[in-house]
């Protein structure tokens, strides 16, 4: 069986305090987007992991699919798979694949074995996982809060739009992003901003990780200002980066992106 695990940009990032745990209360907003890596689970005598395409660099322990297959198998004894994660997506890019990933891996496993398990109980292993993972079970448009682990859903729709996502040969170390950081209450929430005309997003939305990422990859800043000369609506650094998307009202025909060389062009 096989599926699609999709990514997911963020509109707008506020940081708002630093807990006593050590992370930070946030809010964002979470938007799927259909850029895909591609995950197959097929029988098998003993528990494989095969990854294809780009490198996933780090022990099997630590990766999120096989954390996603132990906990199944310690819940239902289920025997062993191997998995096929074709990846497409760059790490270290604020995309949320690899989260999209363990969550597709736990939906794909419950379908292959028939486990019948509901919503509320995939959204509980995922968040055992990573604080964003069960997102992608929902896959639809979010507030969250808390460490971005807290979600209510919106009515809140792009469709007709269009995104380009640059992907520049950056990693953004997500816990050095945080050390630097300056938490701060927003005026306005993101639920009203995002209520106004996209045209307004550029003066009222931002991602507070821009004001201290910016100064240490100076790059991302102009690809963010090459995207609204180039006629984007509004540019934004996704998460904690590296990636930086331009939503355009019309499909964007010819791009002079001299800073950024890799990018893809989807419809919302």
């Amino acid at each position: 069986m096989i599926c699609f695990p999709n990514i997911k940009i963020n509109i707008g990032l506020d940081i708002i305090s630093k807990r006593e745990d050590g992370y930070h209360n946030i809010e964002t907003i979470f938007y799927p987007v259909g850029y895909n890596d591609i995950l197959e689970i097929l029988p098998s005598e003993k528990f494989e992991l095969i990854n294809k395409g780009i490198k996933v660099d780090c022990a099997i322990e630590k990766n999120l699919c096989y954390k996603a297959y132990k906990i199944m198998e310690e819940n239902f004894n289920i025997p062993p798979i191997k998995i096929i994660l074709y990846k497409n997506v760059p790490f270290g890019t604020g995309l949320g694949s690899g989260s999209s990933d363990a969550a597709h891996t736990l939906m794909l496993i419950n379908n292959v074995f028939k486990l019948n398990l509901s919503e509320e109980k995939l959204l509980e292993y995922a968040s055992q996982i990573g604080a964003d993972c069960a997102f992608f079970i929902k896959n639809r448009p979010v507030i969250a809060s808390g460490i971005g682990n807290i979600f209510n859903e919106i009515l809140f729709d792009l469709s007709g739009k269009f995104l380009v996502l640059c992907f520049p040969d950056i990693k953004i170390n997500t816990a050095n992003a945080y050390k630097n950081c300056k938490p701060r209450i927003p005026e306005k929430n993101l639920e009203y901003l995002i209520s106004q005309p996209l045209s307004q997003w550029k003066n009222t939305i931002k991602n507070d990780f821009e004001d201290t990422i910016f100064k240490d990859f100076p790059v991302l800043m102009e690809i963010k200002k090459e995207l609204y000369k180039n006629g984007a609506v509004y540019a934004q650094m996704s998460g904690s980066g590296s990636a930086i998307y331009g939503i355009f009202e019309s499909r964007p025909l010819k791009l002079n992106l001299t800073n950024c060389k890799t990018y893809n062009t989807f419809t919302l």
